[in-house]
C-alpha cells in the first residue's frame, strides 16, 4: 500500500471512528470502571494492584491501565475526568488494526485490496464500538494484528531479517499485558491448524521460539510476578479460576449464547462488510494451496470454533480474526471469480436478505432511538438515515452489476452516515439515557460551598457515576437505610441519591437519627445497563423534616 491509499485510509478510518468520541458520556459497566481503576492508579501511584474504589480488580493485567494512564496524564489533567483522553488508546489501537490490515492486504493481494481491507475493518460496527470506548479490546486487536502480519510474513518466506521475528515475540508480549492468554489463543491455535495442514513445522521454524519465547515473557512477566507477590495470588486464582475457566464452562453476568451465537451475528459485527465476505467462502477454498490463503483460514477458523464453544459469548469476542476476514474479503472481491453456480446464488441471495434486514436497522438506529427516548422526529437524523440506506442500495447495486470491489466503498459511505448519525449526533443528546452526568451536576449544585460533594447513592451504583465524581468521593450503600447512616455522618458536604422505592426506608432512618432533610433536584431516566426506568431524589441535610 503506497503513501497516497495509506493517507486515504487514515482519513477514512478517522470519519469513522471518531465521531462520538468526545461527546459521548462515560459508559456503563465496563469502560467507567476501567476509567476508575485507572484514576485511582494514577492517584495513588500504584500501577501494579488495580482497583475499583476499595475492591481489587483482578479481570486482566494492568496493560490498558498504563496506557490510558499515559494517555489521561500527557493530554488533561486525571482530576478532570474528561474521559475522551481515557479513550485515547482505543482509538489509536483501531486505526493501527486498520492500517496494518490494510498494508498486510496489499502486499499479497495489491494496493486496492489493501485499502478495501483496511477500510472494511475500520467501518465494521464491532470495531468501531471498541474504538470509542476505554477498555482492552481494540488495544487487544492491534497487537493481535501486529503479531500476525509478522507471523505472516516469516511462514509465507518473506521476511529477510529478523525483525518480523522480534515484532511477532515483543506483540505477543504485549498481548498478554492486555488480556492474558487470549492472543496465545488466536496466534497459538492457528499455528496449530498452519503445522496439522502442512504436516511439518518447517515453515514454523524460523519464528526461533528457543530465544522467542523468553523475549516475550520479559515483556509481560515483571508485572505477573510483582501482582502475584502483591497479593498472594489472589490476582491469579481470580482472574484464571473465577474468571476465565468460569467464562469457558459456565455463562456469566447474563452472557450466554448458543453455538453459532457469532456466526448469527456477524451480519451485524462485521456489517457493511459482512455481505460481502459472504464471497470470501468459495474464494478461500478456490485458493487454499496458497500459503497465503491457508494463513488466514488458520487466522479465523480454529479461534473462531473455541469463542463458539465456550459457554460466555459477547459479540467483539471474535474481534481479533476481523483482519483476516477483511483481508480474505478483500482479496475475493478483487480477484477474478468463476461464474458462481446455482446452489452459491441461492445462498448468497439469503444473505443478501439477512444483510438488507440489518442493514436497515442499523441505519433507523439514530432516529428510532429518539422516537423511542424523546418522543419526537428529528429530521437531520431521519436525513442521515435516509441517506444510509441509499448507500445500501449502491452496495446492492454494485454487487449485483459484478463490481463487489465498488460495493466495498458504498458500504464505507453507509457506514460513516450510520456512526456519524448514531455515535455523533443522537447517543450524546439522549438525556434520559445518561443518568450518571445529571445525577453529578445536580449534587454540585445542591452544594455550591463543597468543591467536591460526597454523593451517597442507593440503588443507583453505576460506575460512570463514581467516574464523574471521584471514587474517594462516591458510596454506593447496599441499603436506603446505610444510605442515611452515611449522610447524618457527612452531613455538610454530602448529597444523598436515592430511588423511589428506597425513599420511604431512607427517610424513615433519617428520621430515627434525627436528621433533617430537604430534595435537592431530581433525575429520572432508564439504566441502560439493566434496562431499568428509575426516579431517584436528592436529598441534603437541611431545613424541615420529611421524615415521616
Amino acid at each position: 500500500m503506497g503513501l497516497r491509499e495509506g493517507l486515504l485510509l487514515l482519513f477514512a478510518a478517522l470519519v469513522l471512528l471518531v465521531p462520538g468520541l468526545t461527546s459521548l458520556p462515560p459508559v456503563d459497566r465496563d469502560e467507567s470502571r476501567y476509567a476508575v481503576a485507572t484514576t485511582q492508579m494514577l492517584a495513588t501511584g500504584d500501577y501494579v494492584d488495580i482497583r475499583f474504589q476499595d475492591q481489587p480488580r483482578y479481570l486482566q493485567p494492568a496493560g490498558v491501565y498504563w496506557l490510558q494512564a499515559l494517555s489521561a496524564g500527557a493530554f488533561t489533567e486525571p482530576e478532570a475526568r474528561q474521559i475522551w483522553a481515557f479513550r485515547l488508546p482505543s482509538l489509536v489501537a483501531a486505526l493501527a488494526a486498520s492500517l496494518i490490515t490494510g498494508f498486510m492486504a496489499s502486499l499479497w493481494f495489491g494496493r486496492w485490496a489493501g485499502l478495501l481491507a483496511g477500510l472494511m475493518l475500520a467501518a465494521c460496527m464491532s470495531l468501531g464500538f471498541e474504538a470509542r470506548i476505554a477498555k482492552t479490546d481494540a488495544s487487544l486487536l492491534a497487537a493481535v494484528t501486529i503479531a500476525q502480519f509478522a507471523f505472516m510474513r516469516v511462514y509465507v518466506g518473506a521476511a529477510r531479517s529478523r525483525w518480523p521475528v522480534l515484532v511477532f515475540w515483543i506483540a505477543l508480549g504485549v498481548g498478554m499485558m492486555l488480556k492474558g492468554p487470549i492472543i496465545l489463543i488466536v496466534v497459538g491455535l492457528g499455528a496449530l491448524a498452519l503445522a496439522a495442514w502442512d504436516r511439518s513445522l518447517a515453515r514454523l521454524k524460523p519464528l526461533q521460539p528457543l530465544w522467542g519465547l523468553p523475549l516475550a515473557l520479559l515483556v509481560a512477566a515483571p508485572w505477573y510476578v510483582m501482582i502475584g507477590l502483591a497479593t498472594d495470588g489472589d490476582f491469579f486464582r481470580v482472574a484464571i479460576g473465577d474468571n476465565l475457566l468460569h467464562k469457558v464452562g459456565t455463562s456469566q453476568q447474563s452472557h450466554g449464547g448458543p453455538i453459532g451465537y457469532h456466526l448469527m451475528g456477524f451480519a451485524l459485527t462485521f456489517w457493511p462488510g459482512a455481505l460481502l465476505a459472504a464471497l470470501a467462502v468459495p474464494f478461500a477454498w478456490r485458493e487454499r494451496a496458497r500459503p497465503e490463503i491457508r494463513f488466514l483460514i488458520c487466522w479465523i477458523v480454529p479461534a473462531w470454533l473455541v469463542f463458539e464453544l465456550v459457554s460466555t459469548k459477547l459479540p467483539h469476542y471474535v474481534l481479533p480474526v476481523f483482519p483476516a476476514i477483511a483481508t480474505l474479503t478483500a482479496a475475493a472481491v478483487t480477484a477474478q471469480r468463476p461464474a458462481a453456480g446455482r446452489v452459491q446464488k441461492v445462498l448468497f441471495g439469503l444473505v443478501l436478505l439477512l444483510w438488507l434486514a440489518v442493514s436497515l436497522a442499523v441505519s433507523a438506529m439514530a432516529p428510532f432511538g429518539i422516537w423511542t427516548y424523546e418522543a419526537r422526529i428529528d429530521v437531520l437524523a431521519v436525513i442521515l438515515a435516509a441517506g444510509a440506506v441509499v448507500a445500501v442500495g449502491a452496495v446492492v447495486w454494485r454487487v449485483l452489476a459484478g463490481r463487489p470491489d465498488q460495493a466495498v466503498l458504498a458500504g464505507v459511505v453507509a457506514a460513516i452516515l450510520v456512526t456519524s448519525n448514531t455515535y455523533g449526533y443522537a447517543l450524546p443528546r439522549l438525556e434520559s439515557l445518561w443518568l450518571s452526568p445529571q445525577i453529578v451536576a445536580q449534587a454540585r449544585a445542591a452544594a455550591p460551598g463543597c468543591a467536591s460533594p460526597l454523593i451517597i447513592s442507593a440503588p443507583y451504583h453505576e460506575p460512570s457515576m463514581v467516574f464523574l465524581n471521584g471514587p474517594g468521593r462516591t458510596r454506593l450503600t447496599p441499603t436506603p437505610e446505610a444510605a442515611a447512616e452515611a449522610l447524618a455522618q457527612g452531613a455538610d458536604c454530602a448529597v444523598a441519591v436515592i430511588g423511589a422505592p428506597e425513599t420511604p426506608a431512607f427517610l424513615a432512618r433519617a428520621g430515627a437519627l434525627g436528621l433533617s432533610l430537604q430534595p435537592a433536584g431530581q433525575v429520572t431516566g432508564q439504566n441502560y445497563s439493566d434496562g431499568e426506568d428509575l426516579d431517584l431524589t436528592l436529598f441534603v441535610a437541611g431545613e424541615g423534616d420529611l421524615a415521616p
